[in-house]
């Protein structure tokens, strides 16, 4: 199934539309909509603009994820992996990069930097309750399950 979403190109830096780089790829890439590099030093987080506003349907959200090479290669991931685009959001995508790594990274225009995929979400209700079922897990919380 094709989900539409609606792209505005936004900011100084005329960027080309997202792609994905694969039949099969889940995300699309987005890019550094920066027109000088920026420098991320080790431990060193920055908001890199992508240069479109975008609006999702209702009833879906876009997911920002890292590029795996990225990570793998220098370090370099998303704070708040995955950040959420809700359907109502008409800003900026802009992604919050970190420098894991042990050198600094350079962020060059154009760089694709992120990957956003369309995921479907559904609307919860809320039942307040005394009490809660019984499962086996119960109240196990981290490392309960085995290393």
């Amino acid at each position: 199934m094709t989900v539409s979403v609606r792209l505005r190109r936004v900011g100084n830096v005329a960027i080309e539309a997202p792609s994905y780089q694969t039949p099969g790829s889940a995300g699309f890439d987005l890019c550094a909509a920066i027109a000088e590099p920026i420098s991320l030093l080790p431990g060193m987080r920055c908001l890199i603009p992508s240069g479109f506003a975008m609006a999702i349907p209702p009833g879906y959200e876009g997911q920002v994820r890292p590029r795996s090479g990225l990570a793998l290669k220098h370090g370099l991931t998303i704070v708040n992996a995955p950040g959420t685009i809700d359907s109502d959001y008409r800003g900026e995508v802009a992604i919050v990069l970190i420098n894991h790594g042990q050198e600094p990274y350079v962020v060059k225009p154009f760089t694709r930097i992120a990957q956003l995929v369309i995921s479907r979400v559904e609307r919860s209700s809320f039942e307040l309750v005394d009490e809660l079922d019984d499962t086996l897990r119960g109240q196990g919380g981290y490392g309960s399950t085995g290393e």
